[in-house]
């Protein structure tokens, strides 16, 4: 199957303007065709891959500037537009802005690709038109490489292999069907009772971005020292995402090789973050809540851990089920009764009706299992066809005692 490969490289100043300006390039590129695309559209018109690729090669014989960068990754820029136009429609894909977007650029011609091996840290790439690159070696590429990306992230330039590893899905996994609820105040909560979540960032560290976002305000547009700050957020900002794909990689791992069956919410996260800010006719309502909110889900990254999840089962044969998320938390797992009220807080879940006392995330994650078509015992482990018997209701009225065991990514 198809995996990636991250490397680190290390240019030489010469190196890093010439990767600088073929990112420059193939922006100008997807600038000017997404325009192209629009325009067309407008007019009632389509147009594809198949005449820009032309257009692209009688604009190299006009423009000097065009013909600096290696044909293969102008054509492989029209590709990648061509696919996202088609999968968002021309007017929904972004601009790559100059000072938002970060220079990346593919080639895809795994022939023209040359790895070979220096040292035990280092180790060299050959690409088209820019030669021999250093990068750091820290894993082995374990396999056949089909194409290589070249990108730029907080000041320093990577590498990413697409490899054929030569492995294979397996039929199934013989382990048990799990629950998992994502939440905002513990990221990955698990119907087994497990709890999941890291913090991404210290308290230093937050606010000294406050600190960075505050200068960044007070300075002149264009000037250096506003590029500076610009420069150091993205420094910040770059080792909190790491953290957080770190902390993806991680939890996907362990829920694929321990669980068989994974049932997640379909969750329209696109949807839920979006601002509550109103019209001038109709206002928003408690627009800084829900701004605090939707910073709380982004930061925990729901999307992200999905996809990591879907690229772990990959290796493990874990099916993952995504269900309607509609009431999981007012939902009593026990008997079902559905009522916003048995969630007295973010953790604690008492059911109107039976009694039934539970950490609110846990039974989230049960109904999410339940509605994926797996019973889910009060006793007994949760395998398929084992035991199903129930323990008996606790009096209404009587003590509760919660004892969930806290298994998760310990933070370092």
């Amino acid at each position: 199957m198809l995996t990636g490969r991250k490397y680190r490289l290390k240019l030489t100043p010469e190196q890093g303007a010439m990767c600088e300006e073929f990112g420059n390039i193939c922006r100008a590129v997807w600038n000017t065709a997404l325009e192209q695309r629009r325009t067309y559209r407008k007019r009632g018109a389509y147009i594809d891959y198949v005449p820009q690729s032309a257009q692209l090669t009688e604009a190299k014989r006009e423009f000097e500037w065009l013909r600096a960068a290696p044909a293969s990754i102008l054509q492989q820029t029209l590709r990648d537009l061509e696919r996202a136009c088609r999968r968002h429609g021309a007017f929904k894909v972004h601009w790559r802005s100059k000072t938002r977007w970060s220079p990346s650029f593919r080639f895809p011609e795994p022939e023209r690709i040359k790895v070979r091996r220096i040292n035990r840290k280092w180790a060299e790439v050959k690409l088209p038109r820019i030669g021999w690159l250093t990068f750091r070696w820290t894993r082995p590429i374990g396999g056949e490489i089909r194409s290589a990306t070249v990108s730029r992230k907080a000041g320093s330039w990577h590498i990413s292999f697409l490899v054929e590893d030569g492995l294979l899905t397996p039929d199934s996994h013989d382990g048990r069907p799990v629950g998992v609820d994502l939440g905002v105040a513990v990221a990955v909560t698990t119907s087994a009772g497990t709890f999941h979540d890291r913090k991404f960032a210290s308290p230093g560290e937050r606010s000294r971005y406050r600190r960075l976002q505050q200068r960044l305000a007070r300075q002149r547009r264009g000037s250096s020292n506003r590029l500076k700050t610009v420069a150091a957020m993205r420094r910040a900002m770059a080792r909190v995402t790491d953290r957080r794909s770190d902390f993806y990689a991680r939890t996907a791992k362990h829920l694929t090789e321990v669980y068989g069956v994974i049932a997640l919410e379909d969750l329209a996260i696109k949807n839920m973050t979006a601002s509550a800010h109103g019209t001038v006719e109709i206002p928003g309502k408690n627009v800084r809540q829900k701004a605090g909110l939707n910073r709380v889900i982004l930061d925990k990254g729901w999307h992200r851990l999905v996809l990591a999840i879907h690229s772990a089962a990959r290796y493990s044969g874990s099916q993952v089920l995504l269900v309607n998320p509609a009431y999981t938390s007012q939902t009593c797992n026990r008997c079902k009764h559905v009522d916003s009220k048995s969630r007295k807080s973010q953790a604690v879940f008492v059911c109107t009706t039976c009694g039934h006392q539970d950490h609110a995330d846990v039974n989230a994650a049960k109904n999410i299992l339940s509605a994926a078509g797996y019973a889910v015992p009060a006793c007994g482990d949760l395998a398929v066809g084992r035991s199903v018997k129930q323990e008996p209701a606790t009096p209404r009225g009587g003590p509760h005692q919660l004892a969930l065991p806290l298994a998760g990514i310990p933070e370092r």
